[in-house]
């Protein structure tokens, strides 16, 4: 098993720390920890002697991956039902973008594939988790108010349950429930159908365990295509080149604005527009999501924020000869 977590950052040297503030909220990255994947499959048909001089592969052509979710911490107190379609009332709301690849492989996924997961994506239990990266920020999973997934591989959902004690029960047996326990869930609608019904090439990416337990709790608040302000200052929008349903969000407040990209650009290498991955289900319709969406922050410079790029949180991007490129890279404080 290779482990990533002393990997070298090559643009150590050119990393600006970030503080952020949108509106009425404070902005923290949330490691959830390193994995790897195939560098082939991340970058399609690009050519291996361009991607690995940013992304280099291990023995095996896995590159470093992060799973970084993102946490908004409002100081506002939620009254009533007017922050949104969550039950927060009475408590200052705490947003998390995503979750990450959870743990509890062997409990999930069973003693036989379990192990192989862990091997396969060179998951080795370091020292950075959801649960730890929550405890440097001083929260709980009992302190998240609003989970927004931006869909259901296992990589985005997979700590969006977890084996807890059902204090419901009598006998205090364990069982898959909810991580985040007073948390309200958001999905599109299209996504939760695709997880429940995949196609032959996702099959190996959606686990009935990372959302089942959520839809049987009554936390999936299902949506239907882009909202404005599902939460004060959060809106989403829908992609479907990567997989069916795919949601990405935007934060913003006057001037400023964030997106939190999802698997519509992985990581900063990604916004180049033909470099897409051979994970996409439609990668022409997804070069054209991007585009729109490159093109958008560009002239709002807007910020984008990487959930998988292990070396960098944020940058912003400008146009290049038809194409787009990196304008600053940042790490969120």
């Amino acid at each position: 098993m290779t482990s990533f977590e002393h990997l070298a950052n090559p643009y150590a040297a050119s990393l600006e720390n970030l503080a952020l503030t949108i509106g009425e909220y404070r902005l923290h990255a949330v490691p959830t920890g390193l994995f790897g994947l195939d560098g082939g499959a991340m970058f399609g048909t690009v050519p291996k002697v361009l991607w690995e001089k940013s992304n280099p592969p291990d023995a095996q052509n896995r590159i470093a991956m992060e799973a970084r979710a993102l946490l908004l911490q409002s100081a506002t107190i939620v009254t009533g039902r007017s922050g949104g379609l969550s039950g927060a009332n009475g408590r200052k709301r705490v947003i998390l973008i995503d979750t990450g690849i959870g743990a509890d492989f062997n409990e999930k996924y069973g003693e036989k594939l379990g192990p192989k997961f862990a091997e396969m994506y060179a998951l080795d239990g370091g020292s950075t988790s959801l649960k730890k990266s929550l405890e440097t920020l001083g929260l709980t999973t009992a302190d998240v108010t609003d989970v927004i997934l931006t869909h259901l591989h296992f990589d985005h959902c997979g700590a969006a349950t977890s084996w807890r004690t059902n204090t419901q029960s009598d006998d205090k047996s364990k069982k898959l429930l909810p991580t985040f326990e007073n948390a309200q869930y958001y999905v599109q609608r299209r996504n939760l159908e695709t997880a429940r019904n995949p196609n032959r090439r996702e099959r190996a990416s959606y686990f009935s365990a990372n959302f089942e337990p959520l839809v049987e709790a009554g936390v999936l608040q299902l949506l239907d295509g882009a909202i404005l302000d599902l939460l004060p200052g959060i809106s989403v929008d829908v992609s479907d080149g990567h997989t069916t349903g795919q949601q990405f969000v935007k934060i913003s407040h006057g001037a400023t604005v964030l997106y939190y990209c999802g698997d519509v650009i992985p990581t900063s290498s990604h916004v180049r527009l033909a470099w897409v991955m051979g994970y996409d289900l439609r990668p022409l319709d997804l070069i054209d999501e991007k585009m729109r969406l490159l093109e958008q922050a560009s002239r709002e410079s807007a910020y984008l924020f990487f959930e998988h790029d292990p070396y960098l949180d944020v940058t912003q991007v400008i146009t290049d000869r038809g194409d787009f490129a990196i304008k600053g890279r940042y790490r969120l404080v």
